[in-house]
């Protein structure tokens, strides 16, 4: 099957173009780049020097060839809504990489996003694409909206005991770092390095874009409406995001019936990791993979479970994902091109 890759330059572009060009079961057809077109992908990142040849082209809808059957749009936010609609009506399934279709709610968007959606009457088309919760409805899909890497982490830890009702929602504090290439690969200030390196800050306090987006998925599984506290922080380190979420139960739980909850949840889900007891995630431990580690803790002076959640923020935060939701799409098996072992 052929595929193309829009925005193929940033670093969830170029990720995605490192797992597709050795998937057995796709060829991509089209990479596009408004700042680097006309040159050839190794020039902007050299590390697909002789690996990967095809020239970078502008984006433009009518040079995608007739035979590419799947576009990935990984451009910037509020980029995708003006391609997605001209994309769809080519006949193209799409996934979409940016926040343009997570929010189901125009009114959300624009309070988070601080703009209007062009085309708000895609959102309800728009198949959110976490496929340990949504497998069924992403293998019909047209258009996919692929997570954010913060509630990619968030939503794997929180899923089973929102499913099963077991969480107290007033209680719930998610408190995440994520590396710098979260920021995105455009040079700004905050994110120079001699302004990252030996520093831990918290950013967008109680205003940060991916609240709502996490809020909407748990009020769907939970079958209520959940607000929760969500606090992100930047840690100098390129790649990886660290997740501990805080929370009260509703009724009480074993360790064991807790561990065999999340076993039982993501049985069948090869990309989950609920780690044993003697084991806490690190974010070393799935550099490079499409993994998320879980590690569950009770403190029970406290009275509170610790969920541990970790993820490469370029990978099962982003460009993993969107591999993992085409293989479902297209009925290859889920892991297609995706078993490499993390990069410690």
């Amino acid at each position: 099957m052929e595929v193309a890759v829009l925005g193929a330059t940033g670093y969830a572009g170029c990720e995605l173009v490192r797992l597709l060009c050795r998937h057995p079961g796709v060829e991509i057809a089209f990479v596009s780049s408004e700042s680097h077109a006309g040159s050839s992908l190794d020039l902007v990142h050299p590390q697909f020097y002789n690996l990967f040849e095809l020239e970078l082209q502008p984006l433009r809808l009518s040079a995608i060839p007739e035979s590419v059957e799947l576009v990935f749009c990984a451009l910037p936010h509020g980029s995708s809504a003006g391609v997605v609609p001209g994309l769809l009506a080519a006949g193209k399934r799409v996934i979409d990489l940016s926040a343009d279709f997570r929010l189901r709610d125009p009114e959300l968007y624009e309070i988070w996003y601080s703009r209007t959606h062009p085309v708000p009457e895609l959102l309800d088309k728009a198949i959110y694409g976490l496929p340990e919760i949504n497998r069924e409805a992403i293998a019909g899909a047209e258009l996919v909206a692929n997570p954010g890497c913060y509630p990619t982490a968030a939503l794997l830890a929180l899923a089973p005991l929102a499913a099963k009702g077991l969480a107290d929602w007033d209680s719930v504090v998610i408190d995440a770092k994520s590396g710098v290439s979260g920021a995105g690969r455009t040079p700004r200030q905050p994110f120079h390095f001699p302004e990252c390196t030996e520093n831990l800050k918290a950013y967008r306090v109680a205003d940060h874009q991916h609240t709502p987006e996490i809020e909407q998925c748990l009020s769907h599984l939970s079958g209520g409406s959940v607000t929760v506290t969500f606090t992100p922080h930047l840690v100098p380190m390129a790649r990886g995001i660290f997740s501990t979420v805080y929370l009260r139960l509703q009724r009480g739980c074993t360790a064991d019936q807790l561990d065999q909850l999340y076993r039982d949840f993501y049985g069948g889900h090869p990309f989950v990791r609920v780690l044993p007891p003697s084991r806490l995630p690190e974010t070393r431990l799935v550099r490079g993979g499409n993994y998320c580690d879980l590690g569950l803790r009770f403190d029970r002076r406290a009275g509170r479970l610790l969920v541990l959640s970790v993820i490469d923020n370029l990978v099962k935060g982003a460009a993993g994902q969107a591999v993992q939701n085409m293989n479902i799409m297209c009925g290859l098996p889920e892991e297609t091109g995706l078993t490499q072992p993390p990069l410690c």
